[in-house]
C-alpha cells in the first residue's frame, strides 16, 4: 500500500486497509468552505467509514459487500448525527473500493469514481469503475467555464451539479445515507483466474484516465514489480507540468490471491 497526500503537510483524506481475506480503500470527499458541517472533518469520516468496513468485513464472510457499506455508512453517520450536519449537501462523504476473496471468488464493490482492478491470466484485465460522476460532472463544464469563479452564477451552477449527489439519475457516494450502497457496482471473478487486483483512489488513477499516460495492463506490470509509489510519482510529475492541483494518491495492490 502506497499512500501520498496532494501536498506535504496537508491531512491526507485516503484511506486503504486489508484484513486477511479483504481490502478497502477509501476517498474522501470535501467541498472547501464546508468546515461548518463537520467538526470532525473529511480525513475522519473517511478513516472512521474505512476501519469500520473492514472490521465488518472480517467478521461477516456471509454478507454482501454492499450490505456491509450500508451497515457502516450508518454506523458512521450515527456516530457525528448529534454533532454535525450529517445531510448537508456539503458535508464529508467518499467513494469507496472494496476486494474480498470468499469461497473462491474475487468480489468486488465500487461506488465513485475510485477504481479496481482485476489482472487475469492471458486476459485484459478487468477494470470496475463507476463513472456516472464524471458523466453528470461533464454536463455543466461549459456553464461553469461562462461565469467568474465565486460569482453568484457559479455558486448556483455547483448547488445544481451537487443535487445530483445521492439522487436517481445522478451519482452515487457514501455519506449519510446508507441506501447509496445499494447503488455501487459489484461483481465477482473466479480467484483462480486473477493473478493480482488493485485499488486505487482517483488521484492514482488519474495516470491512465485523466492523463493517458500508461495502459491499465502497463500499470498493473508496474505494480506487480513493486512500483506503487513510482506510479504515484508520475501522477506527481504529469500535475505538475500541467500546472494542475494535485490530489490525496493512493494504492493497494493485492496477489497470492488464492
Amino acid at each position: 500500500m502506497t499512500s501520498v497526500p496532494k501536498r506535504p503537510g496537508r491531512v491526507n483524506e485516503d484511506f486503504t486497509g486489508a484484513v486477511p481475506t479483504a481490502a478497502v480503500l477509501i476517498d474522501g470527499a470535501g467541498i472547501p468552505g464546508s468546515d461548518h458541517t463537520c467538526r470532525h472533518g473529511v480525513a475522519w469520516y473517511a478513516g472512521r467509514l474505512g476501519g469500520s468496513l473492514l472490521g465488518l468485513l472480517a467478521l461477516a464472510q456471509d454478507r454482501g459487500l454492499a450490505a456491509l457499506l450500508a451497515e457502516a455508512v450508518e454506523l458512521v453517520t450515527d456516530e457525528h448525527r448529534d454533532t454535525c450536519a450529517v445531510a448537508d449537501p456539503i458535508s464529508p462523504s467518499a467513494t469507496v473500493a472494496v476486494l474480498r476473496v470468499s469461497e473462491g471468488w474475487a468480489e468486488y464493490l465500487v461506488l465513485g469514481d475510485s477504481v479496481l482492478v482485476l489482472d487475469r491470466a492471458d486476459r485484459m484485465p478487468l477494470v470496475v469503475t463507476d463513472p456516472r460522476e464524471v458523466v453528470i460532472g461533464r454536463r455543466y463544464e461549459s456553464a461553469l467555464a461562462a461565469v467568474a469563479k465565486g460569482s453568484d452564477a457559479h455558486h448556483r451552477i455547483l448547488r445544481e451539479l451537487r443535487a445530483n449527489r445521492n439522487a436517481p439519475g445522478g451519482f452515487w457516494v457514501a455519506k449519510d445515507d446508507p441506501r447509496a450502497a445499494d447503488e455501487a457496482i459489484t461483481g465477482r471473478c473466479p480467484v483462480s483466474e486473477v493473478t493480482g487486483a488493485a485499488l486505487l483512489s482517483n488521484g492514482a488513477g488519474r495516470l491512465v484516465d485523466r492523463f493517458g499516460l500508461a495502459t491499465w495492463p502497463q500499470v498493473m506490470r508496474i505494480l506487480a514489480s513493486g512500483g506503487a509509489a513510482e506510479t504515484i510519482r508520475r501522477v506527481r510529475q504529469e500535475e505538475t507540468r500541467q500546472a494542475l492541483a494535485a490530489d490525496d494518491a493512493t494504492i493497494a495492490y493485492c496477489t497470492d490471491l488464492a
